[in-house]
């Protein structure tokens, strides 16, 4: 498990804002370098036979312009691509609509910053759970991401893995982290804190509270 908080750890988290189309946004943002080089990044991110290895099936038009679709999760537009520095898309599920832009930039000799950012809706879900509940997921992503560029393996059993006692614990540690960014970023130490703990049993439920 030291080894899974350690991926935590490596992440910079940051909770913003913004308005855009006359409406506010939340802005949720990750970032951590890989030691891989950036076209090897940009290649895990983008290329369709290698995006399931690390996150999920993808089907679409995978290219600017076109839509894609993730098995059982968002689909959207990509609205930018600028290989191998910048992708932007849409990110429509559950009836609501978010932007995701992911960039990259040199590291180091031979590694890869990658920033993710997901801007989400001024809602009741934000309301209730926070930077949390895209940001948990997002944690989740960027590990099965450095797992993959760091040994090549998929990660077939990721829903094994969030099920398990290690993953439980991997996302209410994320849970807590997100917290403290959002505390960080001027939220009321409160209002964050019971956001964190809303999402953090949304995702894990501490079997001790069950029932």
């Amino acid at each position: 498990m030291n080894d899974l908080i350690g991926e935590l750890e490596r992440v910079r988290r940051a909770v913003g804002s913004e308005t855009a189309g006359g409406g506010r946004t939340h802005v949720v943002e990750l970032c951590r370098v890989y030691d891989a080089p950036l076209p090897d990044v940009w290649d895990v991110c983008t290329n369709p036979e290698r995006i399931p290895r690390w996150f999920l099936p993808i089907a679409g038009d995978l290219r600017l312009g076109g839509r894609f679709q993730l098995e059982g999760n968002a689909g959207g537009e990509i609205t930018e691509c600028e290989p191998p520095r910048r992708l932007a898309v849409t990110w429509e599920f559950g009836g609501d609509v978010s932007v995701l832009t992911v960039d990259l930039a040199p590291a180091g000799d031979d590694g890869t910053e990658l920033c993710l950012r997901h801007a989400v809706g001024d809602n009741d879900h934000w309301a209730t759970y926070g930077p949390g509940a895209v940001g948990v997921g997002w944690d989740l992503a960027l590990l099965g991401l450095a797992l993959h560029l760091r040994t090549g393996a998929s990660m077939d059993d990721a829903q094994a893995f969030a099920g398990s006692a290690e993953g439980q614990a991997f996302m209410r540690r994320s849970a807590a982290d997100w917290g403290a960014a959002h505390a960080a970023a001027g939220a009321p130490a409160a209002t964050a804190n019971d956001a964190a703990a809303r999402t953090s049993a949304a995702y894990a439920p501490d079997p001790e509270r069950v029932g």
